[in-house]
């Protein structure tokens, strides 16, 4: 919020339309756990009786 430049306009345009400061912190939060999220490789199951392993299409 102090030094990346897409992040202080977003804040801006946020307290202008009258959101809190904790408000818009939760909105980042967000924001970022659904960037991370999407980073993240898919899951991948094991079948324990056979030993093989397969990929799950999410």
């Amino acid at each position: 919020m102090r030094w990346h430049q897409p992040t202080i306009d977003y804040v801006t345009r946020r307290t202008a339309e009258g959101l809190s400061k904790r408000e818009i912190i939760r909105c980042l939060k967000r924001y970022l756990a659904r960037e991370i999220y999407h980073l993240l490789p898919p899951p991948v199951d094991m079948n324990i009786s056979t030993g093989a392993v397969a990929s799950r299409a999410a």
